[in-house]
């Protein structure tokens, strides 16, 4: 059981990561993206459309659309997305109004010379706004979703795809973010922006899962050698890591042999080579990404979107 004192610096950090997310959010879609009119689909696609032909702030355009999806999700999908998710989407609205390069013209001087009045952008060229707008939105939705928030958006309906149809999450994503990007193209008739959407979907999903996430810092090996007790007290004495032992038989020779399998620290796979190939060159073994893990002496890569009770 939490404390309430740890409880209560657990939701003011989460909280305070939350805005610096939304921050970073803001600048994302204001300074690069909607200048340009490129977007990686979502509800802030949707916004940039309503920007350019109704004229209403793309702020205000997302909470518009966001706050029926958060209705619909309350209804049919319960509490998952709850108040966190809520404040993340508000405050992510918010500061890209509040950031809008035309507003940061009219009140800080200082800023004039480096904001481009022709596109109302911190840059000219449309490739550099593509690349910063998708690395920096990546970046703070990864931000946002480590602290346990959420902008809304596509989130809502792909969640509702999968509770209601089976489908995956990811062909709900791909689905329902194509239709918003192929609209973009058509909205604007210009079917580059299509293009321009598919690259800045891309670079925005591995900034997210990497923000997010981070890198997979963790090797398995499968080890197959006729020097298997050597390999293993060696594994356990200089890398102090443990070992499993799986029973395997040679699918062409028939020949039974044991295979070590081993999770070993990114930093501990060259020692773990020099041991192998030491104790036996001809040994056979594998190594592979291992996306999580939990156990002693490993710190888990998983979110964990769960409130602390």
């Amino acid at each position: 059981m939490i404390s309430k004192r740890k409880k209560l610096l657990i939701n003011v950090r989460d909280y305070v990561g939350i805005i610096l997310g939304s921050v970073i959010f803001g600048i994302a879609y204001s300074w690069f993206l909607i200048p340009f009119k490129v977007s990686p689909g979502g509800v802030g696609g949707i916004a940039q459309v309503i920007y350019y032909f109704a004229g209403i702030p793309a702020g205000i355009s997302m909470l518009i659309i966001n706050v029926p999806l958060f209705i619909l999700a309350w209804i049919f999908l319960g509490k998952q997305f709850g108040f966190k998710s809520f404040f993340g989407m508000f405050m992510g609205s918010i500061f890209i109004d509040l950031l809008s390069p035309e507003l940061l013209y009219k009140q800080f001087a200082f800023l004039r010379d480096f904001i481009n009045t022709q596109y109302w952008a911190f840059t000219d060229n449309i490739l550099l706004a593509s690349i910063a707008g998708s690395v920096l939105l990546g970046f703070a939705l990864g931000i946002i979703f480590r602290f346990k928030g959420s902008t809304g958006g596509t989130d809502i309906p792909v969640a509702m795809l999968k509770q209601y149809t089976g489908m995956s999450i990811g062909s709900g994503y791909w689905i329902i973010e194509t239709l918003i990007i192929f609209s973009i193209g058509v909205a604007f008739r210009d079917l580059n922006l299509i293009i321009w959407g598919y690259l800045n979907l891309f670079i925005t999903t591995q900034i997210v899962d990497l923000t997010a996430e981070g890198l997979p810092y963790v090797k398995g090996a499968y080890i197959i050698s006729k020097c298997e007790d050597a390999i293993k007290e060696r594994i356990i004495s200089e890398l102090d890591r443990g070992i499993t032992i799986f029973n395997s038989e040679g699918g062409y020779s028939g020949e039974k042999q044991n295979v070590l399998f081993i999770v070993v620290d990114r930093r501990q796979t060259t020692a773990l080579r020099r041991i192998v190939r030491e104790e036996d060159p001809k040994a056979f073994m594998i190594l592979v990404d291992v996306n999580d893990v939990m156990g002693d002496g490993f710190r888990t890569r998983t979110l964990d979107f769960v409130q602390p009770q």
